[in-house]
């Protein structure tokens, strides 16, 4: 069993993108039940809210529902929970270290160091920009499934 929580700030946009986007592969790929996949933020701003709508309508596009997803933040016991840990961004990274503790098992990885061209997934908050995003997301959850598989 792969157990994989993906990570943003408010966990509204970009890190539950990745974890509709990652079970719908999975699902595709007939693995479903092999995986438990989640998201979660680093903030406390959105907790128990929904998915942002321009993030919803955007899965939606390709036929991905992310209905009754709400806004959690992470916590230090997700560490022990989840094989791996996935950041959007550097400063993602930063608050899930700090939330985490520590990274003994190198379990903190950022989504696009699964593709060619690692760096931050676009974060549509502050652009507008969720196609950007979307391919982001997908090439980063693609990349991550070939490396899982």
């Amino acid at each position: 069993m792969h157990r994989i929580l993906f990570v943003c700030h408010g966990n509204i946009c970009r890190s539950p993108m990745a974890e509709f986007v990652m079970k719908h592969l999975v699902e595709k790929a007939g693995l479903a039940d092999d995986y438990d996949i989640a998201s979660a933020a680093t903030s406390t701003e959105e907790i128990g809210n929904g998915v942002y709508p321009p993030a919803r309508r955007k899965l939606a596009e390709h036929g991905i529902d992310c209905q009754g997803k709400r806004a959690r933040q992470l916590t230090r016991g997700d560490y022990s929970r989840y094989d791996l840990l996935v950041g959007m961004d550097g400063q993602n990274m930063r608050n899930m270290l700090r939330i985490c503790g520590s990274d003994p098992q190198g379990k903190l990885r950022m989504l696009m160091d699964f593709t060619r061209r690692p760096g931050d997934v676009a974060d549509p908050w502050y652009t507008g920009d969720f196609e950007a995003t979307w391919r982001d997301v997908l090439e980063g959850c693609q990349g991550l499934l070939q490396h899982l598989r």
